[in-house]
C-alpha cells in the first residue's frame, strides 16, 4: 500500500522541477495526481512518462481559471501543492516595477487565489493538506533577491494564518523552504549568468553540504506533508537547504 492511497493531489507548475517530481512521487505512492501548469508539452511529456498522473493546462494568473478548475475538483482535492513561482534578481535600484508586480502576483497573489478556491471544499469535509513552496530566502536576507525573498516571506506568513484560521476544521496548511535545487529553473539562471562555471560554484558554496539539493529531497517532503503521517503538522515552515540558513 502507497502513503497516499485514496488521496488526490492537485500540484501548479508541475510540469518541470519539483513540482514534476513532486507529481510522480505522488503517484508513486498511489495518490491520484493532477499536474497543472501552463507548459503543455512538457505536461504532455510527464504524462506519457507517468500514466497514472492526470495533466491539465492551469494558468495560475488568470483567477478565472483558477475558480473553473476549483469549482470543476475542489470536492475530490485532498491535497493542494501550490509549487508555481518566479525569480527575479536584483537588489533595490536593480528591481524595477515590473518585476515586483510579476514577482508578488505568480508567488504569493495566485497562491493566495488557490488557497481561497479550494479550502472552502476541505473546510466541508473538514480534511485537507495545503502546501506552499517558500524558500529559504524568505526567512534569511539573500544578497539581490530583493523581490523574490520578499514574496517567499509572505509565502511564509500567508501559509502560518492559513493555518491559525482553520486548525480546529481539519485543514492544515505548510509551507517548504528549500536552499538551493537542482533545476531547469536553477540551471537555466546559471546558464544566462555570464560566467555559468563560477555561478554554478557560487549556488555550491553557500550550502555547507558543499552541494545543492535535488528534486527528490523535495518531492519526498511534499509526500510527507500530504500524507496522514504529518497529521499533527501544521503552520511549519519547513527549511531544506543543505545547512545554509544555520
Amino acid at each position: 500500500m502507497g502513503r497516499l492511497d485514496g488521496k488526490t493531489v492537485l500540484i501548479t507548475a508541475a510540469a518541470q522541477g519539483i513540482g514534476r517530481r513532486s507529481a510522480q512521487l505522488c503517484a508513486q505512492e498511489g495518490a491520484t495526481v493532477i499536474a497543472t501548469d501552463v507548459n503543455e508539452p512538457a505536461l504532455q511529456l510527464l504524462a506519457a512518462e507517468t500514466p497514472a498522473v492526470q495533466v491539465r493546462r492551469l494558468d495560475v494568473l488568470d483567477k478565472q481559471q483558477v475558480e473553473a478548475l476549483a469549482a470543476e475538483l475542489a470536492d475530490t482535492v485532498d491535497v493542494l501543492f501550490n509549487c508555481a513561482g518566479w525569480v527575479a534578481e536584483g537588489d533595490a535600484a536593480a528591481t524595477s516595477d515590473d518585476d515586483w508586480q510579476r514577482t508578488f502576483d505568480l508567488n504569493v497573489r495566485a497562491m493566495f487565489w488557490m488557497c481561497r478556491a479550494f479550502l472552502p471544499a476541505m473546510r466541508r469535509r473538514r480534511a485537507g493538506s495545503i502546501i506552499n513552496m517558500s524558500s529559504v530566502a524568505g526567512m534569511k536576507g539573500v544578497a539581490r533577491r530583493l523581490a523574490y525573498g520578499a514574496s517567499k516571506a509572505a509565502v511564509v506568513g500567508l501559509t502560518r494564518c492559513i493555518a491559525a484560521d482553520h486548525v480546529t476544521e481539519g485543514v492544515r496548511c505548510n509551507c517548504i523552504c528549500p536552499g538551493t535545487v537542482d533545476s531547469p529553473s536553477w540551471r537555466g539562471r546559471v546558464a544566462a549568468s555570464g560566467d555559468p562555471e563560477a555561478a554554478h560554484a557560487a549556488f555550491v558554496a553557500r550550502q555547507p553540504m558543499g552541494r545543492v539539493g535535488t528534486t527528490d529531497e523535495i518531492g519526498w517532503l511534499v509526500v510527507y506533508l500530504a500524507s496522514d503521517e504529518s497529521a499533527f503538522t501544521t503552520g511549519a515552515a519547513m527549511v531544506v537547504d543543505g545547512g545554509w540558513s544555520m
